[in-house]
């Protein structure tokens, strides 16, 4: 069977099954005695593993059995929840997701999980979790049971998950069913066996086909081979409750291992496992002939689909060439004045407004894909750091664009890890300082214009002022003349400075500092900005800003001689004319007085070195006024042109170090105009 081109849906679906597991397990350490919560976690590993076997990857689907063993036990009150048992479990879901974050790079998924196997093994059997350890070692060097041979004959697959079904205690069994002669719906008759086999147990194999048996190609006897933890007189006997069935014969299975090409055990392969899926959904192995209503359902399915983000990649950037074509048009129709050409101008420009909030809205994704991996890794680190912390997300249906969605992952992952080390502290200093003894991180996201915030705040000792004030003079990174004239914020936005780290042991999860610097480029880079606010003793925010997208964004043109510059207006804070008298000078640097703070001047003719012809000096300066943060400069232009939309476009791998430049654009006549990465000017 070729599977490959259902590969990718099976990793998109297998990591949201591996997701709501892990969502579900944090819900279920909180509530054990929550059985819904544990038939959750069931149907989402029962599907994982119907999916991978039908894929072939054997790996995945034997752990996710062995974890759904586990997961069968405690809904069936024979073992309890606990921290140590959801440990293993855990330990399971990561193994699970590394073995599909390898097929996603082209792996085949293989993973060598004995030692959690036999975790898990020991878990089912429920045996004390203290002496798991002790024992794995020994139990690993066991044989595999010796199995009689059966009257039906299995292919190597079959064969492994019978043997494997038996090794975790299952029984197996051919069932051999006779009908009426006079019986009239076989199909609906079949269906009510496998129904209540399913709820049972599992179906290994159908003789004839579960495709004849759908079809009604048999006369009256049929045989299934059979995995269930039910007593053999038990399941006759339920079995013969099903109308219309004259025989039923159970009797253990024999293995007798047959030879068989690969294609037809790869047939077989996606067989066995089709009928290993979740009863619910019809397949293969669930004859369907009287399930008509429960097709209304599955229609739900078509009013989603799953599009390649590289698709959309192309969509986008044949709308950016629309976008620029769209700003021609506009620029002719001014120039021609004509009234049908204007009309037609202003539709289109209506029309590619709407595609361009479609477009847009498409490559949006809710920032809870990033937000998800947080709670799992906030409860392994402060086991791992003897801390008891309470990890709230507010806000996580917040969208941004999948570009920046993709790339604000580590930042944020690093930001946590140093709230949880050097944020917060111990329960026993905690409770010395007067703090309940669990400690709180709040991840926040929400939309504010056309930008997003994320914030993470705790409630830790926060950032202690004077040690960043003595590390900062001692590193060089400030002078003890400039530190006096420092506000806090800024004091405490100099432990963003590269290598910059007040941690006196540098832990394995990570010291407080270190990295930063890596986190402030990376959101700079994507168009953003990051602020700290702390007090010491109360605890640290850090909030980072983002654009919603990246690739077209409102600009404010502004004109130096001939040449045309594009400042973000996500950048500036207001444009104003003034006096050349009102320059003044403090510490070689030209400043001007705005609304009570002293605010630098960047010539733009000098820091992009523009050739100026003599030209008459009227007295006075038109200066854009931008934020980084809370600091603000003033970038002195010739004029402003307008605000417009434009097409952010790279300037290419020769280009990559062009001071304060983040890209350019083509506007509507044709003239290319760079765009001014104003956090590089503000310093």
């Amino acid at each position: 069977m070729d599977t490959n081109q259902y590969l990718e849906v099976f990793i998109d679906e297998s990591n949201e099954h591996l997701q709501s597991c892990s969502e579900s397990l944090l819900v279920l350490e909180q509530n054990p005695d929550n059985i819904e919560i544990v038939n959750d976690i069931f149907r989402n590993a029962h599907t994982l593993k119907g999916m991978s076997a039908t894929m072939g990857f054997e790996d995945i689907a034997d752990l996710t059995h062995k974890m759904e063993n586990v997961l069968d036990a405690i809904r069936n009150h024979k073992i309890q929840v606990t921290a140590e048992l959801l440990d293993v479990v855990f330990e399971s879901v990561d193994h699970l997701e590394e073995m599909v974050s390898d097929i996603s790079n082209g792996g085949d998924g293989k993973k060598d999980v004995t030692q959690t196997v036999e975790k898990l093994k020991r878990l089912e059997s429920g045996e004390s979790i203290e002496n798991i350890e002790t024992v794995v070692a020994a139990a690993l060097s066991e044989t595999v049971t010796e199995v009689a041979e059966s009257k039906l004959i299995f292919d190597d697959f079959e064969q492994t998950v019978l043997e494997q079904s038996m090794e975790q205690g299952f029984s197996a069994y051919e069932i051999n069913i006779s009908l009426r002669e006079d019986c009239l719906l076989k199909a609906a008759r079949v269906y009510m066996v496998f129904e209540i086999l399913e709820k049972l147990g599992e179906v290994i194999k159908s003789t004839p086909t579960v495709e004849k048996l759908e079809e009604e190609k048999f006369d009256t006897d049929f045989s299934v081979a059979f995995v269930t933890k039910e007593n053999q007189d038990d399941l006759k006997q339920k079995l013969m409750k099903v109308s219309e069935v004259d025989v039923v014969n159970v009797q253990p299975v024999q293995l007798k291992k047959m030879e068989m090409p690969s294609d037809v055990v790869e047939k077989k392969v996606e067989e066995v496992a089709a009928v290993e899926t979740p009863k619910p959904t019809p397949t293969k192995a669930t004859p369907t002939k009287t399930e008509a209503p429960k097709t209304v359902k599955n229609n739900n399915s078509s009013k989603t689909i799953r599009v390649n983000i590289e698709r959309l990649d192309i969509l986008m950037n044949l709308f950016e060439e629309l976008v620029i074509d769209r700003g021609r048009l506009q620029s002719i129709s001014m120039e021609l004045n004509h009234n049908e050409l204007n009309d037609t101008v202003e539709r289109m420009t209506r029309v590619s407004g709407d595609l361009q909030n479609i477009i847009l809205n498409m490559r949006m994704v809710p920032v809870e894909t990033v937000f998800n991996r947080f709670p799992k890794m906030v409860r392994q680190l402060s086991r791992d750091l003897k801390k008891k912390i309470n990890l709230e997300i507010i806000g996580a249906e917040t969208e941004l664009d999948r570009t920046v969605i993709d790339e604000i992952g580590d930042p944020l992952v690093h930001l946590i890890r140093n709230a949880l080390d050097h944020g917060i502290e111990s329960p026993e200093e905690r409770l010395a300082a007067g703090k309940p003894e669990t400690g709180s991180v709040e991840l926040r996201a929400y939309h504010s214009g056309n930008h997003v915030f994320i914030e993470i705040e705790d409630d830790g000792a926060g950032i202690d002022r004077e040690r960043v004030l003595q590390k900062a003079i001692s590193k060089g990174v400030v002078t003890e003349e400039a530190s006096h004239s420092m506000t806090d914020n800024q004091i405490n936005e100099l432990i963003l400075a590269s290598g910059f780290s007040t941690a006196e042991v540098i832990s394995d999860v990570s010291g407080r500092g270190v990295g930063l610097d890596v986190v402030k480029s990376t959101i700079e880079s994507l168009g953003g900005s990051i602020s700290i606010e702390s007090e010491h003793g109360k605890g640290s925010l850090f909030s980072i800003q983002l654009p919603l997208t990246l690739s077209i964004i409102s600009v404010m043109l502004v004109e130096i001689e001939k040449e045309v510059y594009a400042v973000p207006l996500s950048s500036i804070i207001e444009t104003s004319i003034i006096k050349r008298s009102d320059i003044l000078n403090a510490h070689n640097q030209k400043v001007i007085d705005f609304r009570g703070k002293v605010v630098p001047l960047v010539f733009l003719d000098e820091i992009f070195e523009v050739p100026r012809e003599d030209r008459e000096d009227d007295g006075f300066l038109s200066v854009v006024l931008v934020r980084k943060g809370d600091r603000i400069a003033g970038l002195v232009v010739d004029s402003f042109i307008g605000q417009q939309e434009i097409v952010l476009k790279s300037l290419g791998n020769y280009l990559t170090n062009v001071f304060a430049i983040s890209g350019a654009t083509i506007l509507g006549n044709g003239q290319v105009a760079l765009i001014v990465d104003c956090n590089a000017l503000i310093k």
